[in-house]
């Protein structure tokens, strides 16, 4: 089989992430990467043995040989890049969120239609198989109607006023920071699991370091901590480290979630809670594996992740037998499976998050932003 040869836009955190894990799949070659500048590109390229390193987008969207373009730079790149990459003719997979307004995201979604471009926004963290689990027990009914959700993603890389990454800069990430990087992820996964539209927020953000100290040279995402104080200079900060979301979903269940990028000790704790009228569920990202199930008349249960005991539709996530853990790096190669199946063969069905996702993320994000600039309730 002829392998499909993509090429990486990004050399951080997320473009080592997606190297290595569309490897993982046997038919993709990871082709060219862009960076930067093309000195990164080249650095890059060495460390992780990929034949080319293009000088520019233009470079590798001019080649025809490239299938597919990973877009895993800052926010503002998003748009221009995964526009130019459609206009191309390429399949497109970018990281979330997808642009840095609503209007982009809708005209990126019609572009899309439009050439019928193969597209993706990189909502990973649907694809451990327990939350694959709890969603089947959903559409089956196990949980009966659902009446609340409620949760947190909460992480402390960010808690000192030293800690410095490009998304603290509005014009490199936009003006939500917490609630735009990680309050997507939420929302997307509480709407992907209920099948319930997120239909109101009520929100309240918060900028607990009105000013940083931002690094004299380049920092990678999470690795802001190993630098010295000699290597600082003060930067006002305007983008949110907090924020506490009220909301409706559906016609009739409510909840609640926080976000926060400086809560001491949380690495990476990405938990909600589901209750419906039978039964309740309950899963944090930091014990992947692991699925409470809560009864009000039968004692509650912990379920270890074993893909022949879950739900058909949930066990082809799970590519390991049960007791072999499947983490981070795992969700994210069960994106790129599914995306490049279809892009290997376009009949294949979508089942994967689309523009279209990516799209209701940006309007709920911008629904945030005014609930909270207005201190009180917005309709979605």
């Amino acid at each position: 089989m002829a392998k499909i040869k993509t090429a990486i836009v990004g050399t951080g955190f997320m473009g080592k992430v997606h190297t290595e894990n569309v490897r993982r799949l046997g038919n993709v070659e990871v082709a060219a990467v862009v960076g930067s500048r093309p000195e990164r590109a080249k650095q890059f390229a060495e460390a992780m043995g990929i034949p080319k390193a293009a000088a520019s987008l233009k470079e590798v969207l001019d080649d025809k040989e490239i299938a597919a373009v990973h877009i895993c730079t800052p926010n503002v790149d998003h748009y221009p890049m995964s526009k130019a990459a459609i206009e191309a003719g390429k399949a497109v997979l970018c990281e979330k969120p997808l642009t840095l307004s609503a209007a982009e995201a809708r005209e990126l979604v019609e572009l899309a239609k439009a050439k019928n471009a193969i597209n993706c926004v990189q909502h990973n963290l649907r694809y451990y198989p327990v939350v694959q689990q709890i969603r089947q027990m959903i559409a089956h009914g196990d949980l009966g109607d659902i009446l609340i959700a409620q949760g947190t993603y909460s992480q402390d890389w960010l808690l000192y006023d030293t800690d410095w990454n490009w998304r603290v800069d509005t014009e490199e990430n936009g003006k939500l920071r917490a609630m735009g990087d990680i309050g997507s992820h939420w929302m997307d996964m509480i709407q992907h699991l209920t099948a319930l539209p997120i239909t109101a927020v009520c929100a309240d953000l918060a900028t607990f370091h009105k000013t940083r100290k931002r690094p004299k040279g380049s920092v990678e995402t999470f690795s802001g901590k190993k630098l010295q104080p000699g290597d600082y200079e003060e930067f006002p900060i305007t983008t949110d480290d907090f924020g506490a979301v009220l909301i409706h979903l559906g016609d009739r269940a409510k909840g609640a979630f926080t976000v926060s990028q400086m809560s001491a000790g949380c690495k990476n704790r990405f938990s909600f809670d589901i209750f419906g009228t039978k039964a309740g569920v309950s899963w944090s990202q930091e014990q992947p594996d692991t699925l409470w199930i809560g009864h009000r008349n039968d004692p509650n249960q912990i379920i270890i992740k074993d893909g022949s005991l879950l739900y058909p539709a949930a066990a082809k996530f799970a590519d390991l037998p049960g007791g072999h853990s499947e983490g981070y790096d795992d969700s994210h190669k069960q994106v790129f499976k599914n995306f490049y199946a279809r892009v290997a063969d376009p009949k294949v069905p979508i089942d994967y998050p689309t523009f279209e996702d990516g799209l209701r993320g940006m309007v709920l994000l911008e629904k945030v932003a005014e609930s909270a600039a207005r201190e009180g309730w917005v309709k979605v």
